[in-house]
């Protein structure tokens, strides 16, 4: 009896819901493709606005990031800010594109990855006043937020010691973007497309200011061309997929760490967004539809599907820095996905975010005040107090 009652609603919501989802859907998809485009051209444009404002200088421009530390706090500062990594990595790998160094971005990176996590968290309070409820879900946000930041403990050390994600990343990128005849790098059909806009506003606005201010100019209208069409991307994705991704996500979970590490990358590429896939998980965490441990694969899986927004941005280069800016954009992919692996299948590595999550939200529920510490100290005053250490060893 129950399982029908169950089922009939949402036999009889379902052709409404598909109505008011699938009527407008072509058009919807051709703002996304209009939006996919005003991204790419976003992206070329840092690059080439950077290269008019810096010229022969852009290594100077970054003296203050040269320290990974400050670079990973820079990472974490601005994705909390703009509550998307997808628009900071894009944002990155325009300025690799324009002149920035690698090893610079990387820490940047991977502090975007921390940076998004504070979404999850903000959602998890609408739970505030459920008690169990909240426990529950408080756990669901921060197992992602404790998973990014052991990430962090493990691969910036190596990274600074052997520049193991550099490696690995420019592998990646010749592979793409160098090399033989099939390689993206002798497509030019981007250059075609992407740079007609972008050499015509570089073009009048060189007439009218100096290169500096021409360029910081382009820089800051690329920065706020990215932040609309990732914006609008997303909720446009959210719109047409998210029934589907909801499916998937019922279906997947429960069946093991791979399926929910799958489904959680797939469903991650099909909204576009890891924050809007963590945060439809924390509710059903919250309700007791999944546990803790059956939604841990998936919010992995997220951290790798949100990859494909800076992998598609850095199609967008062209010219000699094109294979440093896919580099950026494959550093970040192996960093996730190198992550999961090593941190998924080590037992004891696999528990300490499911520990430190569920300790977490023990304490939040007895003393509310634990959440604002918890937030303050992860995303402010940790960073800061690290970065100050870092000052004086340089």
């Amino acid at each position: 009896m129950n399982s029908d009652s169950s089922v009939n609603p949402s036999n009889s919501a379902t052709p409404s819901a598909s109505n008011t989802t699938h009527h407008p859907t072509w058009q919807s998809w051709l703002f996304v493709i209009g939006l996919i485009y005003l991204l790419l051209v976003a992206v070329s444009m840092i690059g080439s606005g950077f290269k008019l404002a810096a010229g022969s200088h852009a290594e100077s421009l970054f003296e203050f990031a040269r320290n990974p530390v400050t670079g990973l706090v820079m990472g974490i500062v601005a994705t909390a800010l703009i509550q998307s990594s997808s628009t900071v990595t894009s944002i990155i790998v325009g300025l690799v594109a324009g002149g920035l160094p690698v090893s610079i971005a990387i820490p940047m990176v991977m502090g975007a990855n921390i940076g998004t996590t504070i979404t999850n968290t903000i959602v998890s309070l609408g739970h505030v006043r459920q008690g169990e409820e909240f426990r529950r879900a408080f756990a669901a946000a921060t197992v992602h937020d404790f998973f990014n930041l052991l990430a962090v403990v493990i691969f910036l050390p190596l990274e600074m010691m052997f520049g193991l994600l550099e490696k690995v990343g420019g592998l990646l990128a010749n592979l793409l973007v160098g090399g033989g005849s099939l390689a993206m790098g002798d497509l030019n059909f981007m250059k075609a497309i992407v740079s007609p806009p972008v050499k015509s506003l570089l073009a009048v606005l060189k007439e009218i200011m100096p290169n500096t201010l021409a360029g910081s100019l382009v820089i800051a209208l690329g920065v706020l061309a990215i932040f609309v069409s990732i914006t609008f991307i997303g909720k446009l994705l959210k719109m047409l997929m998210v029934g589907r991704a909801k499916e998937l996500l019922h279906r997947a979970i429960g069946r093991g760490p791979i399926t929910g590490i799958g489904s959680g990358t797939l469903m991650t590429v099909l909204v576009q967004s890891s924050s809007t896939t963590t945060s439809l998980i924390v509710p059903l965490a919250g309700s007791g539809v999944f546990t803790l441990r059956q939604i841990y694969p998936f919010t992995l899986g997220a951290n790798i599907g949100t990859c494909i927004t800076g992998i598609l941005a850095a199609t967008a280069i062209t010219g000699t820095n094109s294979v440093l800016a896919m580099e950026i954009a494959m550093v970040h992919f192996a960093y996730n996905f190198l992550g999961v692996i090593v941190i998924y299948t080590l037992p004891w590595l696999r528990e300490i975010p499911l520990t430190c999550a569920e300790a977490l939200a023990n304490a939040a529920m007895k003393n509310k005040l634990v959440i604002a510490a918890y937030l303050l100290l992860v995303f402010l005053v940790i960073p800061l107090i690290f970065v100050g250490i870092s000052q004086l060893f340089e």
